[in-house]
């Protein structure tokens, strides 16, 4: 955890119950907010790619409102999960604010339905 650093990793599945797009878009700003105030340093999303038509739309509409968010400065990147590899310099920047990442089941696998997210 180097320096003291809080490294906490939290995961969020914005699938579950089926949720229409925008209801899913207000979860992950709840998600965001409710994250930083227990001190994580990165939010991990599960939202699908799109195989039932559904999570494709919940994928493409979080990663743009993220964009905006970062943009924003109200977070600091997000990292889609087909380029979390330990290849991707933004990956491996990644890790220095949140070791847990390190650890995350999906590193390299090139998962594109989930998304991670640096507070």
């Amino acid at each position: 955890m180097g320096g003291g650093k809080a490294s906490l990793l939290r995961e969020v599945n914005l699938e579950a119950g089926l949720p229409y797009v925008d209801q899913a878009i207000k979860r992950l700003t709840f998600e965001i907010h409710h994250s930083r105030k227990l001190g994580c340093t990165a939010l991990k999303i599960i939202h699908g790619y799109g195989s039932s038509g559904t999570g494709g739309r919940i994928r493409t509409e979080s990663r743009k409102y993220l964009a905006r968010l970062k943009g924003q400065g109200t977070i600091r990147d997000f990292l889609p999960g087909e380029k979390f590899s330990i290849f991707e310099e933004d990956t491996r920047r990644a890790f220095t604010r949140c070791d847990d990442l390190r650890r995350d089941r999906d590193l390299d696998r090139h998962n594109n339905g989930v998304t991670f997210i640096l507070l």
